[in-house]
C-alpha cells in the first residue's frame, strides 16, 4: 500500500499530458479509423511508458528491448518496406512514365521545411525534421537515426509527426488542393490508356530502380533496396505465398511492433516540450508544401502540354501509399461522378514512394 502511495506521488503533469495524447491517438484509431494498426499501439504505448516507474522501459524492459532491436538499428522500417514493396503494383507508372515527374515535384516540402527548420535547429536536426514531409514513417526513422542517433531527444516528435500526418491525409490534403485549384480544373477527365506490361519488364524494373537510386544516392540503397525487393517478390511469380505473407502478415506485425516501440521515444521528460510543438508545426508545414508542390507542378505542366491532366493528381506524389491516391480519387468523383482518377493517382503515389526514399538518401549524402 505504501508503494502504491509513493507511485501516485511520482506522477508528473507531463505524464498526465502524455496519457491524454495517448488517449487521443487511441480515439483516432478506433473512432475515426485513422491508421488503427499504427495509432492504436502508439497511443497505448504512450500511456505504458509514462506510468510512474514503468517496468516497460527499464534497461531490460520489453519496450526498451523492442526499441533497441527494431528501431535503433532501423530493422523494423526496413522490414516494413518489404511489405510495402510487395503491396505496390508499378504497372500504372510503367504505363505512363511521365507521371513520375509529379512524384518528384511533391518532395518540394521536404527541402522547404529543412530550410525553415534550420532557423530553429542545428542543420542535421533540421534535415531530419524536413524528411517528415515525405509522409513516410520508415524513411523518417531511417534518416533521423542515421543523422542524429535513435536516442536523440527530438526523434520521438519526428516519429510521431511523420506517422500522424500519414493518418491525417484525408483531413490535411483536400483543403490545400481546393485552395490551389478551380472547380473546372478539378473536373478535368483523364483517360487511362492502359497497356499490357510484360512480366520481364515488371521483374527488371525493381532491379533497375535499385541500381539507379544507388548510383544517384548511395545512402538510399537500404531503403530503396528493401522496397524493391518486396516488389520483386510480388512480380517474380514463383513466391506467391511469400508475397501474400509480406503484404499482410509481415506488414501488419511490423507495423504493430513499430507503433508500440516508437512509444519508447514518447517519454514525458523529453517529449513534452516547446521543441515538440515546433516540430509538429513544421511537419504540418512540410505536408502542406508537399501537397502544394505537386498540385502547382501539375498546373505548370498544363500550361505547356496539349494533353491536360487533372492537377489534383499531383498531390498524390507524397509517399502516403495508398491513402493519398484514394483521397484524390474520391475528390474527383465528388466533383464529377464520371471522373475516375484512381489509376492516375496511384501511379503518382507509387512514384512518390520512390522519390521520397531517394530524397532521404540525398539528405543523408549531403549531411
Amino acid at each position: 500500500m505504501e508503494f502504491l502511495y509513493e507511485n501516485l506521488l511520482d506522477i508528473t503533469w507531463q505524464q498526465v499530458v502524455m496519457w491524454i495524447i495517448g488517449g487521443v491517438l487511441i480515439f483516432l484509431a478506433i473512432k475515426k479509423e485513422m491508421e488503427p494498426a499504427l495509432l492504436l499501439p502508439m497511443g497505448f504505448g504512450a500511456i505504458l511508458v509514462n506510468l510512474p516507474n514503468s517496468g516497460a522501459i527499464t534497461e531490460h524492459g520489453p519496450i526498451t528491448v523492442l526499441f533497441n532491436a527494431g528501431i535503433a538499428n532501423e530493422l523494423f522500417p526496413l522490414l516494413l518496406f518489404i511489405g510495402i514493396g510487395a503491396m505496390i503494383d508499378f504497372e500504372p507508372i510503367l504505363t505512363n512514365p511521365k507521371l513520375m515527374l509529379f512524384g518528384a515535384a511533391a518532395q518540394f516540402g521536404i527541402f522547404m521545411t529543412m530550410s525553415l527548420a534550420s532557423i530553429f535547429f542545428p542543420l542535421k536536426e533540421a534535415a531530419s525534421i524536413g524528411i517528415i514531409g515525405a509522409a513516410d514513417g520508415p524513411t523518417a526513422i531511417f534518416v533521423g537515426n542515421e543523422l542524429l542517433g535513435a536516442d536523440n531527444d527530438i526523434m520521438g516528435a519526428i516519429m510521431v509527426a511523420a506517422y500522424s500526418y500519414m493518418a491525417l491525409v484525408p483531413i490535411v490534403q483536400p483543403p490545400v488542393i481546393k485552395a490551389l485549384t478551380t472547380s473546372k480544373e478539378r473536373r478535368i477527365r483523364m483517360q487511362y490508356k492502359g497497356r499490357k506490361i510484360s512480366k520481364l519488364t515488371k521483374i527488371l524494373f525493381p532491379v533497375f530502380v535499385t541500381v539507379i537510386a544507388g548510383l544517384i544516392a548511395p545512402d538510399s540503397v537500404a531503403l530503396v533496396g528493401f522496397l524493391m525487393f518486396g516488389n520483386l517478390i510480388r512480380e517474380c511469380g514463383v513466391l506467391g505465398s511469400l508475397s501474400e505473407t509480406a503484404q499482410h502478415a509481415l506488414a501488419n506485425l511490423i507495423t504493430l511492433l513499430l507503433g508500440i516501440s516508437i512509444a519508447f521515444q514518447m517519454q514525458a521528460e523529453a517529449f513534452v516540450s516547446l521543441n515538440t510543438l515546433l516540430i509538429i508545426g513544421l511537419g504540418l508545414f512540410a505536408f502542406v508544401f508537399d501537397t502544394a508542390g505537386g498540385v502547382l507542378f501539375a498546373k505548370l505542366y498544363n500550361l505547356v502540354s496539349k494533353e491536360k491532366i487533372n492537377p489534383m493528381i499531383g498531390a498524390a506524389g507524397i509517399s502516403a501509399f495508398p491513402m493519398s491516391a484514394r483521397v484524390i480519387h474520391k475528390m474527383g468523383l465528388k466533383e464529377d461522378p464520371q471522373n475516375f482518377l484512381l489509376m492516375h493517382s496511384v501511379a503518382v503515389n507509387v512514384s512518390g514512394q520512390i522519390a521520397s526514399v531517394i530524397a532521404g538518401g540525398l539528405i543523408l549524402s549531403l549531411f
